[in-house]
Parts: C-alpha cells; structure tokens; sequence
C-alpha cells in the first residue's frame, strides 16, 4: 500500500483561492468601514456569526439530514472499515451516523480532527459492496484530515453576511429621510456587497472542486485501489433517486456530499461544487497508473 502524502498542486491551488478569497473580504470590510458603518457592529455581527456556524453547523446538517449517531454494537462492519482507515490515515476514529434514505451518498462535518462525524445513508450501504463503501469512506475521511470542514467555514462566513445584507439593506435603507449623499452610500454598499456574494461564490465552488479532488486522491491512497472509488462514484452517480429524496437534500447540504444530489449537464461546471465524474474518473486513473509505477 502507498504512503500517504499529500498532492502539493491541489494543495497550491486551493490556498490561492483562499488568498484570492481573504483579498475580497478584507476590500469588503474596508468598504463597509468608509461607509462610517460601526466597526464594532460588524465585528460582533460576523463574530457570533462564524462562532455559530463552526460550533454548531455540524449538528444543524445532522438534525437536518435525519442522521443517527449509532454506535459499534448497531454497526460493526461500518466501525470496523472506519477504524482500519483511521490507523492509516493517523486520525482520532470519529462519530459515525446513518441517514435513512435510499439515496446513495456519504458527507463528513464536525469542526476538527476530534469532533469529526462521518455519515453514510442506508442507500449506499445497499448499493455498494464493502471495497467501494470502503473507498467512500476514505474520501470522507481524507476530508476530516484535510480539515475541510473549517476551511470551508472560514471561506464562507463573509460571503454569508455579503448574502445576508443583499437581502436585507432594501428593507432598511433608501428611505426618503436620507440625504443625497446617504442614500448614494447605501446603494454602493449594496453594490459592493452583491459583487462580494457573486465572486465568492464563484471562488468558493472552485475551492470546493479542489477539495473534492484531494479527497479523492486521499481515498486512493488509503485504500491503494483508486478503481474502487471510481467504481463507486459511477454506481452512486447512475442511481436512480425519488424525488422526494431529492427535495430533502437541495442547498447548501449538497455541497458535502461525494457526489452532488442536484446535477445536470445544463449547470455550468464554474457553479458546481463538484468536479464532473468524468473528471473525476480520469484523475483516479492516473494516480492508478501512479501506484503501479
């Protein structure tokens, strides 16, 4: 089996993206500053903000998903592949939950290395053997290791309040007791914060691309059988979901999972959170032919 090591491009790539993402904020912050906003407002505000999002948005996308927590007496098998990837990876074994559904799919949350949850729904389990479900799982857990759950938190927090004030500044600016030059400042804080929202989306779905790559690339390594991984992301890609399984996981949720629960050739791939399967596909048979060399 290959030792890990980590891959230096998707690594190079995703902290440009993150530069490129800091860069934007902190124009973003100088803007809303200029505008005499309180500087102690918006600390406090996006402060207790991203506290809330990185304490608790595991628990939110748990009670959300349906997901139980079980433990090795419920699921020895599911215990057993995580345990084993767990060694080998050098990480902390995480809390693991099931989601009932007969849509096949598996997403990690949880903060760090030491509040780590990984999640797998009952159509997976079905649809997969044990090789492939123990690929899924080493992706998952690649994301625990690389930390993506913060990472992402930390990438999103000021996007979130740009989308926050996009919705919310008609409603209380623009009033006929401002002056000229009031309402000048209001709509170019408008402005500015449609432009942060729009651009940060775009950045952090690239980000998101990335990690769905190193993740992929961390599940072969672990398991030494990039086939398997692939294998498994044709078998959950080609499955058939009802629509009401559908409905259950459209939004933000989507975005962790290994494979995207609303998808269609009419998305453009600059708006997806994931990488194309073929792209995907054709990345896990290079680090194949790696392996073999």
């Amino acid at each position: 089996m290959m030792k890990w090591k980590s891959d230096r491009g998707l690594e190079a790539r995703m902290m440009l993206t993150m530069i490129l993402l800091a860069v934007l904020y902190l124009a973003f912050l100088a803007v809303l500053l200029s505008m005499n906003t309180s500087s102690t407002v918006i600390i406090l505000f996006m402060g207790g903000f991203m506290f809330l999002q990185y304490f608790y948005s595991d628990k939110m996308i748990l009670m959300s998903m349906g997901a139980k927590i079980v433990s090795e007496s419920e699921e020895p098998e599911l215990h057993q592949i995580v345990s084993r990837l767990c060694a080998i990876a050098g990480l902390p074994m995480p809390r693991i939950a099931i989601v009932n559904t007969s849509m096949p799919n598996a997403f990690a949350t949880g903060r760090n290395q030491k509040n780590a949850v990984v999640a797998v729904t009952t159509g997976i389990m079905q649809q997969l053997n044990r090789s492939e479900l123990e690929a899924v799982l080493a992706h998952e857990l690649t994301h625990v290791k690389n930390r993506d759950m913060m990472v992402i938190t930390i990438a999103t927090f000021l996007s979130s309040i740009a989308q926050i004030m996009v919705r919310f500044l008609p409603f209380f600016g623009g009033g006929g007791s401002r002056d000229r030059d009031s309402g000048g400042s209001f709509v170019l804080m408008f402005l500015v914060s449609l432009v942060v929202w729009i651009v940060s989306f775009i950045l952090i779905r690239a980000l998101s691309r990335y990690r769905e790559f190193a993740a992929d690339r961390g599940s072969a390594i672990m398991t030494g059988q990039p086939s398997n991984l692939a294998s498994a992301l044709m078998k959950i890609s080609g499955a058939k979901v009802p629509t009401q399984d559908l409905r259950k996981v459209e939004g933000p949720v989507s975005a962790l999972f290994i494979v995207p629960a609303i998808s269609g050739s009419s998305i453009m791939n600059l708006f997806s959170t994931h990488p194309t399967l073929v792209a995907r596909i054709e990345a896990l048979k290079n680090i194949e032919r790696e392996l073999e060399a």
